[in-house]
């Protein structure tokens, strides 16, 4: 039985391992760093708890009300200091009506996929604090059930996020199709990653591609990926 802090611990090896592996393939002297966010949906604050001991502060969650729930109780039980800590990044849908909420109590969102909820997110975003974070979700298998734009209109919302005050635009995001053959879900990660180092040469905030889940690490890595958001293979299977 492992324990949350074994299941980092691995999950961090394969990163290093996926991107040494790429370093070689491409006959890069280093690949570019990659990022560990825990996807903490449907686990408990206590769970969370012992992911922040461990050293990962980038928490990922999906869903607005169990994301506010949990913030409260994490701070009654963790302190000041170690809660200043953490880096919360919005990763679900997101509904019109929930975008104040998600401005004010968010450092970053990752599913922003038209200009309504841009607007809304750079309004609302308390002027107190920094700007808020943004990635846009690509939906790049054009999947009528998942959230996101398509490619070819990625640089039309880029180029709004950047105009506006209290919004960075930091990159991108996607949930390719879980079940594309392997060769398929690479030409998906690349077409991605085509597409992110396009946006990095328009905008110098740009730096972030966060694709790849517990079961396509390596794929995600190995096609260009920044960032990880992984859930079940820190925490286990939800019950």
């Amino acid at each position: 039985m492992f324990s949350i802090a074994d299941n980092i611990q691995n999950v961090r090896k394969r990163i290093k391992k996926a991107r040494e592996l790429s370093s070689l393939k491409y006959g890069e002297s280093s690949s570019p760093s990659v990022q560990l966010l825990a996807v903490t949906k449907k686990r408990t604050a206590g769970e969370v708890k012992q992911a922040i001991s461990e050293g990962l502060f980038d928490i990922g969650e999906n869903y607005l009300s169990e994301a506010l729930e949990k913030q409260q109780t994490l701070q009654t039980m963790v302190g000041d200091d170690e809660y200043a800590q953490i880096t919360w990044h919005f990763i679900g849908p997101i509904q019109s009506n929930k975008t104040r909420s998600i401005a004010e109590y968010f450092d970053w969102v990752q599913t922003v996929d038209r200009l309504k909820i841009v607007q809304r997110l750079n309004e609302q975003r308390p002027s107190h604090l920094d700007a808020l974070n943004i990635c846009i979700q690509v939906n790049i298998n054009n999947e009528e059930s998942k959230s996101g734009i398509v490619l070819e209109d990625v640089f039309t919302l880029a180029k709004t996020i950047d105009s506006l005050p209290n919004l960075v635009l930091r990159g991108l995001m996607c949930i390719p199709n879980a079940h594309q053959s392997m060769q398929e879900l690479q030409k998906s990660f690349k077409l991605m990653e085509n597409q992110f180092t396009q946006l990095k040469q328009l905008y110098g905030t740009v730096d972030t591609l966060s694709m790849g889940m517990s079961a396509d690490i390596e794929a995600a890595i190995d096609g260009g990926s920044t960032m990880v958001r992984v859930g079940t293979d820190l925490f286990g299977k939800r019950t």
